[in-house]
């Protein structure tokens, strides 16, 4: 099963395919077998329901914390299952205040379904922003070529492989503006300009996973940076480029500026201007940043 899907974790477990109660609903047996993929939960061992049926194909439901289990001990049984069935992940239970977990562990693992709450905001959320930035924004983004094929012995990608550098990534952040005319004069600091810094970040494998960060701009709206930063990259295709921008605080907890997370295999290269966001994702007005992209 190729795509990863965009999903609410308020989603509920299919309903029994075979009612068909509703009026006017064509009941044909032959049409319901096409289009049903049977969902279920694992029983018995882990390793034993993410066996693939021979000829059929099945969705599986697995808790954040049963995944992290999977991933840690049948890591390339979970990238078999998903080249022919769906897995879907949800949060666990005692998420009560509506937080969420880390969503490239499922991506990493080909699963096409991460249930996420969607009614808070967050890092984790952005994330997930960032991801279905992709393919136009449309919710639907192809999963890459490597977690479905397979190799001459029948082996699939083994994420837990130490793998060699594929490309390398250049980030350069010139300059950033907008903030005058979507903040307040005192939002930041009472009696004088903010100090504003960049924060960079890569998220995807744990060995291309890293951040960076400019120097802070004193006492000024419209910050000069000019700094360059490389990331090696062993998976590209499930890098996501995480950039924030803070407000230096001496005595109190630094101040959000705007964020923005962005696929790198998307990356236009060249000089580009780029829009932040608040907090829930919405995109502010004015606030944008300078950068240039190139990937080697």
């Amino acid at each position: 099963m190729n795509p990863y899907m965009l999903q609410s974790s308020s989603e509920q477990e299919d309903e029994d395919p075979s009612d068909c109660r509703t009026s006017g609903q064509l009941n044909s047996p032959g049409y319901k077998r096409l289009i049903t993929i049977h969902a279920g939960k694992p029983k018995g061992a882990l390793k034993d329901a993410l066996q693939p049926a021979a000829e059929k194909v099945r969705r599986l439901s697995l808790s954040e914390q049963e995944l992290e289990k999977a991933a840690t001990t049948n890591g390339t049984d979970v990238v078999r299952f998903t080249q022919k069935n769906i897995l879907r992940v949800y949060p666990k239970g005692t998420r009560i205040t509506s937080s969420n977990y880390k969503p490239m562990v499922g991506w990493m693992h080909g699963a096409q379904m991460i249930a996420f709450n969607m009614q808070g905001y967050g890092k984790l959320l952005w994330l997930m922003h960032g991801m279905f930035k992709a393919n136009g924004g449309c919710g639907y983004v192809k999963k890459p070529d490597l977690l479905m094929k397979k190799g001459i012995n029948s082996e699939v990608f083994d994420p837990k492989k130490k793998l060699l550098v594929q490309k390398r990534l250049k980030v350069k952040v010139y300059l950033g503006d907008g903030w005058r005319l979507d903040f307040s004069h005192t939002h930041f600091d009472a009696y004088s300009p903010p100090d504003f810094y960049t924060k960079i970040y890569i998220v995807g494998a744990a060995a291309d996973s890293t951040r960076k960060k400019t120097r802070i701009i004193e006492d000024n709206w419209s910050p000069v940076w000019n700094e360059e930063f490389t990331f090696p990259l062993t998976l590209p295709e499930l890098a996501l480029l995480r950039i924030e921008v803070r407000e230096y605080d001496m005595s109190e907890k630094d101040d959000f500026g705007g964020q923005t997370c962005l696929p790198v295999s998307e990356l236009r290269q060249g000089i580009r201007s780029v829009h932040l966001h608040d907090k829930k994702g919405e995109k502010l007005k004015n606030v944008k940043l300078l950068m240039g992209f190139e990937l080697l």
